[in-house]
């Protein structure tokens, strides 16, 4: 159970009216009513209480390197039969021979096997792994948007781009699709989908975008709901992107610059602020370097940006995520790597994301950083506890009760179960009609 959903019951409200006479009778209801409602209160806050209680104490039980792991996403070995390429003692502090695992990991082609079943054993090969050896699972994600950024293509087959869904149909069949391609994700053992794209398509970032945005402001608002119901709905977590934008200078080979003002720049990112209100798991950050706030930083380093603006005021109070910070945009404009870390969770961020599979490095960085700065490893145990949280809501984690009553948390059972059937039904059957529907266009 969850602490979003250990609230099971529906408290009435009570309204009254006022009157001379008193009916002894209803007065007793209504006493007896408020005494359950406080009682219901009591016992949810309690749980609530207990829940995070126990996050603490399992985060207290971790090693700082298993910490900062927690802080990172990055590529994975393979496609068969989980091995960790590192060790936990490579980050050079101490003798610990487990794998160094990440917080999560991101799926590219040559991590997915040709079969979906051959996909449900690696992932459950890598829970087994963790369960075995009193590591943290890691979260599961994917680069799944359709059109071009379409990774499950050669297992679930093609995915139309955002803007293709836009202009092909309404909402409701959108949500219809996005669930699913979501059931399909969620059958191969994934937890997120690093989707939907949620900025509007404007002459300054269409070549970049290229299909990736549902389009207009009020496009992007209904089609990113739709997305993000159709996956959450059915059990996988979304990411909105990139905050809080782009340009047509790809951050792969460059580093992009906003100069809108700050009017403009607020216009353009109400998507954003109406898409955040739906509650997704995370928010990934974009590169970009804006000339209404912190024009020396870029976005997913600035304090400006992910603290100040996205946490305070918008109340965002899930996962935020760098981008890659091994694209040049970072790495050839004063940011390499190993300060770029640093600077990272300085800035709010709580998950960084690196298309590598070796990340010892940049962990011993942040080692010697938190050992000698309070205020530093304060940052780190904040990121850490909303990162153990949501495993916990996506079931990778679960609250299991002792035998003497304590809440403990503990890996989810995790297996390579049978899905051939069930997925092949799905794909052939519902989904092949709906990709008919876009394709026929």
């Amino acid at each position: 159970m969850t602490i979003k959903k250990c609230i099971l019951f529906l408290v009435p409200f009570l309204f009254f009216s006022c009157s001379e006479k008193t009916d002894p009778e209803q007065t007793a209801r209504e006493r007896a009513a408020h005494r359950s409602a406080a009682e219901v209160h009591e016992y949810t806050s309690e749980i609530v209480r207990q829940n995070r209680q126990a996050v603490s104490a399992y985060i207290s039980s971790m090693s700082l390197e298993e910490k900062i792991a927690q802080m990172f996403i990055l590529n994975l070995e393979g496609d068969s039969g989980f091995r960790p390429v590192e060790r936990i003692s490579s980050v050079g502090f101490s003798q610990d021979s487990r794998g160094l695992v990440p917080g999560g990991y991101i799926f590219f082609s040559y991590n997915l096997a040709s079969e979906p079943q051959a996909v449900r054993e690696f992932t459950a090969s890598i829970a087994s792994y963790c369960r075995e050896n009193g590591l943290v699972p890691p979260f599961l994600t994917v680069d799944q948007e359709g059109g071009t950024v379409n990774r499950l293509r050669n297992l679930s087959g093609p995915l139309p781009s955002q803007e293709r869904v836009a202009a092909c149909t309404e909402p409701q069949t959108a949500l219809e699709l996005y669930s699913l391609q979501a059931r399909q994700m969620r059958l191969m053992g994934f937890h997120m989908n690093l989707s939907p794209v949620a900025e509007v398509k404007t002459a300054d970032n269409s070549d970049f975008l290229s299909g990736r945005s549902f389009g207009s402001a009020e496009n992007v608002i209904r089609y990113g709901s739709a997305c993000m119901y159709g996956y959450m709905n059915s059990g996988i977590s979304v990411v909105l992107k990139h905050f809080p934008g782009n340009t047509n200078t790809d951050p792969h080979t460059g580093l992009p610059e906003i100069s809108l003002s700050a009017d403009e720049m607020e216009t353009l990112l109400s998507p954003f602020i109406r898409l955040l209100e739906k509650k997704p798991a995370a928010v990934l950050m974009s590169h970009a370097r804006t000339a209404c706030l912190d024009p020396e930083t870029p976005a997913c380093l600035s304090q400006q940006w992910v603290t100040e603006i996205l946490r305070k005021k918008y109340a965002f109070d899930g996962l935020i995520f760098s981008d890659d910070i091994f694209m040049s945009a970072l790495a050839d404009n004063g940011w390499p790597p190993e300060k770029a870390v640093i600077r990272a969770v300085e800035s709010g961020i709580d998950c960084i994301m690196i298309s590598e599979k070796r990340f010892a490095g940049p962990v011993s960085v942040l080692y010697r950083k938190a050992a000698g700065d309070s205020d530093f490893m304060r940052r780190i145990d904040e990121s850490v506890f909303r990162i153990i949280s949501y495993k916990l809501d996506a079931g990778i984690l679960e609250y299991h009760a002792s035998a003497d009553g304590k809440i403990q948390i503990v890996p989810a059972a995790e297996d390579a179960a049978d899905i051939s059937g069930e997925f092949k039904a799905l794909k052939d059957s519902d989904y092949r009609l709906y990709l008919d529907y876009f394709y026929e266009k």
